[in-house]
């Protein structure tokens, strides 16, 4: 599998209501450092996921208009549209590879305004 399939792989796990509502595989996927910049401008670590993604009414998501930059041998930039029934996002992670796992460092959302 390339690097492209394997990081929308991982962005889509992180989307599935499964995962949202397990902390030991959102633990697995987000790196000790991680931080987020929300969509609704809120500041998360991976604590913050860890605590109140299993909390969270889900949402259903899609991503569209995925891309890929590889930054280095071990980490890469992913942007994407994500789509759901409330807004629309352009979305942007950083994930690092550690040993054999790839793990989510940083993510933003930044909520595209609806045409009036």
């Amino acid at each position: 599998m390339d690097l492209s399939q394997t990081l929308l792989q991982l962005e889509q796990r992180l989307l599935s209501q499964a995962v949202r509502r397990d902390a030991d595989e959102i633990s697995r996927l987000i790196a000790d450092d991680f931080r987020e910049f929300g969509a609704s401008g809120g500041i998360w670590t991976k604590a913050d996921l860890i605590e109140q993604l299993p909390q969270q009414a889900f949402v259903q998501r899609t991503i569209s208009q995925f891309t890929v930059k590889p930054l280095s041998e071990h980490t890469a930039l992913v942007t994407y549209h994500c789509h759901n029934t409330q807004a629309d996002s352009l979305r942007s992670s950083i994930w690092r590879k550690q040993g054999e796992r790839w793990q989510m460092v940083f993510h933003q959302g930044t909520r595209i305004p609806t045409p009036l």
